[in-house]
């Protein structure tokens, strides 16, 4: 008996990296599935059906039961379709996994327009475009015990503002703002969600600099598997995660980290109107220590002491 025994997924990005892991994971753990890639550049350019089909071929060849789809992600209808052929195929949808992301990195006085859009298009609308359709099949089921499960991905990126990626960063952090108000309007229905900030080694890190990767270590290749995100996703995509909902976990190597929700830190008050000379003094004495405290080192050493 598998931990996902009866369990219907459609999980994004599911051809290569850390998509093609958790599909793997899941089918080993009972799941069946609906796998969708582009099978795009890590730009987001050209595209492929081969990766989705062969992830399919492979978990049928080993006895587990998988479809394939190789629509644009950021497309609404390619969303629409994947429920309906979890549907059409076992007739039912228990959790959505959206993994599919791309890059275009550069600092923000060189990026193109069209380099914004594209992220936040393939990030943010190709999480919508799955989540859409399935919530709406899930408020219809009217069953709060559903054990429904949305399981979106975040990055590092956005919780520590990677310079040189102002676009992906951007779409990542409303990633999170999604999460959450998923899992605040969608509890009635039985729906948690959650958001996972992964590191691991795969097409995307693959487009990192020479001179800011771990090199050809053995042991670093190992820690850095995409087959490490995957154990915690499919723990989520589980009836026993339904206590955890709104919150974003970190994973990599053999670490799993549970990330904090922002909360207020400090408040100045005035009796009245602010006073432009008071609140510079308060903010200076009552914030600045928290806000030395909380700033990245890398953030510190450019701020004006």
């Amino acid at each position: 008996m598998g931990s996902l025994d009866g369990r219907v997924a459609i999980i994004t990005g599911a051809g290569r990296g850390i998509g093609a892991s958790i599909s793997r994971m899941f089918a080993q753990q009972g799941a069946r599935l609906v796998l969708n890639d582009l099978g795009a550049g890590p730009d987001g350019s050209g595209g492929d059906a081969g990766p989705a089909e062969a992830i399919a071929r492979e978990i049928s060849d080993l006895g587990g039961q998988a479809v394939s789809d190789s629509g644009d992600i950021a497309d609404t209808a390619t969303g629409r379709r994947l429920v309906e052929l979890a549907l059409e195929n076992y007739g039912q949808l228990d959790v959505v996994v959206n993994v599919a992301g791309i890059l275009r990195d550069k600092m923000i006085f060189n990026l193109p327009e069209e380099d914004w859009d594209a992220v936040i298009r393939v990030h943010l609308r190709g999480h919508f475009s799955t989540i859409k359709p399935a919530a709406a099949y899930w408020r219809q089921q009217r069953n709060p015990e559903g054990n429904y499960r949305i399981i979106n991905f975040t990055s590092d990126s956005a919780l520590q503002g990677s310079p040189g990626q102002p676009n992906y960063a951007a779409a990542k952090m409303g990633i999170i703002g999604l999460t959450a108000s998923l899992a605040n309007g969608l509890a009635r229905y039985g729906v948690t969600a959650n958001a996972i900030a992964p590191g691991a080694a795969t097409r995307l890190t693959a487009t990192v600099p020479d001179d800011k990767k771990l090199g050809e270590d053995p042991a670093a290749e190992a820690l850095m598997s995409p087959d490490n995100i995957a154990p915690i996703v499919t723990y989520l995509a589980g009836t026993e995660s339904g206590w955890l909902s709104g919150r974003t976990l970190g994973a990599s190597g053999y670490d799993v980290r549970l990330w904090n929700n922002p909360e207020v830190v400090e408040t100045v008050s005035s009796d009245g109107p602010w006073d432009l000379a008071d609140l510079g003094e308060k903010l200076t004495k009552s914030f600045r220590p928290k806000a030395d405290g909380l700033h990245p080192s890398i953030f510190m050493a450019q701020l004006p002491q």
